[in-house]
């Protein structure tokens, strides 16, 4: 495709009256507007080549940047906005311009099923191609989980695991009773970070450290976090906006 120059004015009355010719076609599934040749070359501006080189191949414009955070707490968390770093991370985000943060207490808060939770996520939460998810330990298996089958814009995990570990409430969860599907995450997701620590005093670093290496996460690996439950969270803050600048 090429395109030919032509005047500012000339350019925005062209795109302006930009309609289709009832007697021309392109031989490409579309009738040309008067705007291109007959060979389906364009004689507008690059503005104008952009839009209709898309509508060549049946694209649309993607958003690049994502609109949307939504916090996915731990099981047990009780009230959300009291909780760790959770309502202090989520008035830091809704600061972010062009950008929204949700966060809510989650239905069957303690043993978080996977058939409650992963359905409040997509109805009620509405993550989708927009959202960053940032799930804590019960949250970041949902997320994961939620990626299997969902595109999103990102995850990230802070405390993430790969096994009920020995544990009934998480056995009960759903989560962990199948193989991991890590290339249908990785498909589904722009971007992955994970948070983990080696202290941390319920998740053995060799689980934290087999969901790194099953995504390929940027993994930020700390000794002194342990399983992160803090009440501020900066380089979370600053992993997100991170991802926003970078798209």
């Amino acid at each position: 495709f090429k395109s030919k120059a032509i005047s500012p004015n000339q350019c925005h009355n062209a795109c302006d009256n930009r309609k289709i010719h009832p007697q021309k076609s392109s031989g490409l599934g579309f009738r040309l507007g008067k705007n291109y040749t007959s060979h389906g070359a364009l004689r507008s501006c690059p503005k104008c080549f952009v839009e209709i080189k898309a509508q060549y191949f049946g694209k649309q414009q993607e958003k690049m940047s994502p609109t949307k955070a939504v916090i996915v707490p731990g099981n047990g968390a009780g009230n959300v906005e009291q909780c760790n770093w959770y309502g202090w991370a989520n008035k830091q985000l809704n600061k972010t311009p062009d950008m929204t943060c949700l966060l809510k207490n989650m239905p069957d808060p303690v043993t978080a099923r996977e058939s409650i939770w992963l359905p409040f996520m997509e109805k009620e939460l509405q993550c989708d191609e927009d959202t960053v998810i940032i799930g804590h330990s019960s949250g970041a298996a949902a997320a994961m989980r939620y990626a299997e089958t969902h595109k999103v814009f990102a995850i990230v995990l802070v405390g993430a695991y790969t096994s009920d570990l020995g544990d009934e409430n998480e056995r009960e969860s759903g989560y962990f009773n199948r193989p991991w599907q890590w290339e249908k995450i990785k498909g589904n997701c722009r971007h992955i970070v994970q948070f983990g620590s080696t202290d941390d005093p319920f998740l053995p670093w060799g689980e934290q450290q087999a969901v790194a290496d099953g995504l390929g996460s940027q993994l930020h690996k700390y000794t002194d976090r342990g399983h992160f439950q803090n009440t501020h969270f900066p380089e979370l803050i600053r992993v997100i906006h991170k991802i926003k600048e970078t798209d």
